[in-house]
């Protein structure tokens, strides 16, 4: 690891070898603390290279537990965190919507490292157990259309960086590696980042594997649609990001305070039963329409249009409660 963080401090860059035999050594407890925290404190100040971030998710993926489906298309909704807004749990909500309209959701995600309330923290506050029974797994998928894949359950190793990840309470390396290493290899992605540079990473890594992909983010930087500003979209082979204007999408603009969770876990699970009730505020209900809309558009190849009306009829009717409910009686 020395002469690894004496490469890095003086500029250099591991190649994807180098990268992957690190982040093994990592996490599965070869180094010392005080050097894993400098290793992740480089990358908190520079991004990885494409070669890096490949050889990084090819050590947690090789590490992973994978779990398979009978469903064989399928797709993740999911953010890297970490981007500081302090949101309510939009991607889960608009995973549960998609669930609602049909689309099998098999939704990678862990309790929060640098905010209030992750995915895993809120699922668990309403009861939820979490689970790498592939049986029951299959079960939820089959009979909810969503299934929660808790990433501490299918990535053992990373119980030896988690003390030091939350101890540092900000966005590390493995934040952007969450969404790239879901277990179960879903075939569509929808994947919320931070800034530009960063959507770029992701789309130069998944364009090197077998998966339809959309990488989203704002220029005020939320990880999804946020409605407060345009986003931003880039998908498979195509370089250019193309623009998802609140004109095209078909929502009004936001107040960022619209879109704020609470400060404790039962206060962001209290928005996000009221969201899924019908008695979220219009501005909850459209960035969470907004994002399961993307998803489903391209899960389904409908029109964004039409992907916003069977959001809109999978939230209001109550099926995407309904598909909630059943999740989490399974």
């Amino acid at each position: 690891m020395k002469d690894i963080l004496q490469q890095l401090f003086k500029g250099g860059s591991l190649s994807q070898k180098e990268a992957k035999s690190i982040l093994q050594n990592i996490t599965t407890g070869n180094q010392n603390e005080v050097q894993v925290a400098a290793f992740l404190a480089i990358f908190n100040m520079r991004n990885p290279t494409v070669d890096e971030f490949i050889g990084f998710r090819n050590a947690m993926l090789e590490l992973a537990n994978p779990v398979k489906f009978n469903c064989k298309k399928t797709i993740d909704i999911v953010g890297t965190g970490g981007d500081g807004k302090d949101t309510f749990n939009i991607s889960t909500l608009a995973s549960f919507v998609c669930a609602g309209a049909g689309i099998k959701v098999t939704k990678h995600g862990n309790y929060s490292a640098s905010s209030v309330s992750g995915s895993s923290n809120v699922l668990e506050y309403f009861g939820v157990k979490f689970t790498n029974n592939e049986k029951k797994l299959n079960q939820q998928l089959d009979e909810a259309n969503v299934t929660f894949l808790h990433a501490p359950l299918f990535h053992p190793a990373m119980k030896n960086v988690a003390s030091i990840r939350k101890q540092l309470q900000v966005k590390t390396i493995f934040n952007l590696l969450g969404p790239l290493v879901n277990p179960s290899s879903p075939t569509h992605q929808l994947i919320g980042v931070y800034d530009k540079d960063i959507a770029t990473l992701f789309a130069n890594v998944l364009n090197t594997v077998n998966t339809q992909f959309r990488v989203i983010y704002t220029t005020d930087g939320y990880d999804e649609i946020s409605l407060t500003t345009d986003a931003f979209c880039v998908k498979n082979k195509i370089k250019a990001h193309s623009s998802l204007t609140l004109e095209y999408m078909g929502f009004p603009k936001i107040n960022p305070i619209a879109i704020h969770g609470g400060k404790t876990v039962e206060s962001n699970a209290k928005i996000f039963y009221n969201i899924l009730k019908g008695k979220g505020t219009e501005a909850q209900n459209n960035v969470v329409l907004a994002n399961a809309a993307l998803a489903i558009s391209m899960y389904e190849n409908y029109s964004f249009e039409m992907s916003v009306e069977v959001a809109k009829e999978s939230l209001l009717s109550g099926k995407a409660l309904q598909s909630f409910e059943k999740f989490k009686s399974i």
